[in-house]
């Protein structure tokens, strides 16, 4: 009688069975992790942009900036009133920019009088409003929004939330 080495093909089915019913388990909750962690990042990173706009008020004493790219500026050059260097490459693009699964739409309201800027500055703006939208349902279900005021509010359906964000009507994130 001669001894067989190896597997039968219904163990082999069995295994293969036993894989597909891990990861039936595994992937939705890997989605949803990722989910988590996109909404996580565009409220930090609506965070982050709401503290580049205050420290850029502070500093040059112009207003509020115009636009995402007078925040940002190429890595490494000097900061200034039109290239402040407070937030990265990526977010500094004109919007809308996309990062993390959520494009971000940043809006001014009333330009500020000012009447001695700096050398090369143009006068800034009253406020800003800036907008977090999920690309699609895989990458976030919740739309946020953040202005001058500095609370940001979310809309649970992932729809744009009009500017200004404060007059919105939506509910504030806790």
């Amino acid at each position: 009688m001669t001894e067989q080495n190896g597997f039968s093909l219904i163990e082999l089915l069995i295994v293969v069975a036993i894989i597909l019913i891990i990861a039936s388990i595994a992937i939705p909750n890997l989605l949803r992790a990722k989910i988590a962690a996109n909404q996580a990042a565009a409220v930090e990173t609506l965070r982050t942009i709401n503290s580049a706009e205050q420290t850029y008020d502070s500093v040059y004493s112009i207003g509020f900036s115009n636009d995402l790219p007078t925040l940002g500026g190429p890595a490494g050059g000097v900061a200034s009133c039109t290239q402040a260097e407070d937030i990265d490459e990526i977010l500094s693009g004109a919007t809308p920019v996309t990062k993390s699964g959520y494009t971000y739409t940043f809006e001014s309201e009333g330009a500020v009088a000012t009447l001695n800027p700096p050398a090369g500055c143009a006068s800034g703006h009253l406020g800003f409003s800036i907008d977090a939208t999920p690309l699609n349902v895989n990458t976030g279900t919740t739309s946020y929004c953040i202005d001058n005021s500095g609370v940001i509010r979310f809309d649970p359906a992932g729809g744009a939330i009009p500017f200004p964000c404060s007059a919105s009507a939506k509910v504030p994130l806790q």
